[in-house]
């Protein structure tokens, strides 16, 4: 049975997805491994730590911790990724491992305890865990893609639009609805 914690974390975690790819479309190949210094991390870098932390946490997620042995931190933050290809590869694999097994849930894991680093928390905190710290990286992403954007497109309202976008939002009838639907369903 499916509920709707779960349903709406997997919407919220697809739409923080489609903010980064967003980003990536506005900018250069060069400017995905643009570091401003050695103590800041590139886009890149960001997308190999998203990728790590995701395999590592969702692989096996219910029944091992989810630091894996097999996973190297320290190297998600090298900055030698080769290409935008292999980029994308390490993105859709990360969020692949992640959505199947948010996919594969259901309400009654919820309060099973799952382990990371040793520290118990429930699947839903853990999941809130993760529902924290991904959209974080995102951010990260998306500000330094603006800084890098030749004529960046807003992802969000734009500036000096609000008040036509409430006015558009205040003119329908009061209904229930997610806030990620009209725009991973531009139809809802």
């Amino acid at each position: 049975m499916k509920n709707d914690y779960l349903d709406s974390v997997i919407k919220q975690f697809l739409y923080y997805k489609m903010l980064g790819e967003k980003t990536f479309d506005q900018i250069r190949e060069d400017q995905l491994f643009f570091q401003p210094n050695p103590d800041n991390n590139s886009i890149a870098m960001i997308v190999k730590h998203l990728a790590g932390n995701m395999l590592s946490r969702w692989t096996d997620f219910l029944t091992t911790d989810g630091e894996k042995s097999w996973r190297n931190r320290d190297a998600e933050f090298e900055n030698d990724l080769a290409s935008k290809v292999e980029l994308l590869r390490l993105w859709e694999q990360g969020w692949k491992a992640m959505l199947d097994t948010l996919g594969s849930l259901s309400a009654g894991d919820l309060d099973q305890i799952v382990y990371i680093r040793n520290q118990g928390h429930t699947v839903m905190e853990a999941i809130n865990r993760q529902l924290a710290h991904y959209p974080y990286h995102i951010g990260q992403i998306v500000y330094i893609g603006k800084m890098l954007a030749s004529n960046w497109q807003s992802l969000s309202i734009p500036k000096g639009n609000s008040a036509e976008f409430n006015a558009e939002k205040f003119a329908q009838e009061k209904h229930r609805g997610h806030f990620t639907d009209e725009f991973l369903d531009p139809k809802a």
